[in-house]
């Protein structure tokens, strides 16, 4: 069938320096557009990356016919908004997690998803990729034994006030950030859905965004996730799935390179030395792309849509319900 034609509402980095590549990357479709509101931007991004059209706004880029599908990675409390804006356009949306900054929020888009019959996802490109996959493959495989737990650190650097990741009014803040990928691949592995959460919140006093957030979320039968995430400490990332009798560990699980292969590391525990540990190395896969190319194949009626809004409520449901816990102070349900 032919490409997928996708159009870029905004010159924001992630779009710039990963998304945008990843779609360009694939088999599956074409960047055909790009929109900002200062002109400028659209037309200069559309040099650096060789985007046929440039628009000066968003609603330009909606107007154009020939766009089948918008990527819209603006900040948070924009998601919605012009994700709808998108539907009643007619394209299919692709849209940055998080897909809203609350539930709520999220149910407005669902059911303008749902009359529009256009596709709406968010954009995890993490369980598209291979190292996601395996890890899942082999805790089911018994090979853990019965896994119990999850444990996520996510961190970064950045202090900013002028960073969108660090106005309060508008969605910034940690746990909405980086703390989503926590929750979504924990349902992800375990394959089932949160029963309560409980977290603590540290705000940053002057900018009023959590910039650190830890939670622990229970699963049924009594599987958890306990995670840490934030933003003003050094920056790292890992994940492991522990097990009775081996456990999982991710070295870089969420920003993986699309020219670099990624190990994972499974320990059986032998010593607390290594002696039990065998390395797989996973061959380089860039995430986007496959993100882009599922979505490409859900959109021609090729495949079906692994995650769709259900899921994205969902983990907005987790998200509110820690961030309810840390005012009551008490455990709560998603």
């Amino acid at each position: 069938m032919s490409k997928l034609q996708w159009g870029i509402l905004s010159t924001a980095q992630i779009g710039l320096n990963k998304a945008i590549p990843g779609i360009q990357r694939s088999a599956s479709g074409e960047v055909a557009a790009i929109a900002s509101r200062g002109e400028e931007r659209a037309v200069k991004a559309a040099a650096d990356l060789s985007i046929p059209r440039a628009y000066g706004s968003y609603e330009a880029l909606l107007a154009d016919p020939a766009v089948e599908a918008v990527y819209n990675p603006l900040p948070n409390h924009l998601h919605v908004p012009w994700t709808i804006k998108a539907l009643e356009a007619g394209k299919h949306v692709l849209c940055e997690k998080p897909i809203a900054i609350t539930k709520a929020e999220a149910a407005t888009l669902k059911a303008a998803a749902d009359r529009s019959g256009r596709l709406v996802a968010e954009a995890f490109m993490v369980r598209h990729h291979p190292q996601w996959r395996l890890v899942r493959e082999i805790a089911a495989s018994g090979r853990l034994g019965e896994v119990r737990a999850i444990q996520t650190l996510f961190a970064y650097h950045n202090p900013d006030p002028a960073n969108i990741r660090n106005q309060a009014d508008i969605g910034g803040g940690g746990l909405l950030d980086i703390g989503c990928y926590a929750v979504a691949t924990a349902r992800f592995l375990f394959g089932a859905e949160p029963e309560r959460a409980i977290a603590a919140i540290d705000r940053d006093p002057a900018l009023g965004v959590d910039r650190m957030t830890s939670g622990l979320v229970v699963f049924p039968g009594a599987q958890q996730l306990g995670f840490t995430v934030a933003t003003q400490i050094a920056k790292g990332q890992r994940v492991e799935i522990l097990g009775t009798r081996a456990r999982i560990t991710m070295l870089v699980p969420f920003n993986a390179p699309h020219d670099r292969a990624v190990d994972i590391v499974v320990d059986d525990g032998t010593d607390l030395f290594g002696a039990g540990a065998e390395t797989i190395s996973v061959a380089p896969a860039d995430q986007f792309t496959l993100q882009a190319d599922a979505f490409a194949a859900a959109v021609r009626g090729e495949a079906p849509l692994e995650w769709g809004l259900d899921d994205a409520l969902a983990n907005m449901a987790v998200l509110d319900a820690l961030f309810r816990s840390a005012e009551t102070s008490t455990w709560e349900r998603p």
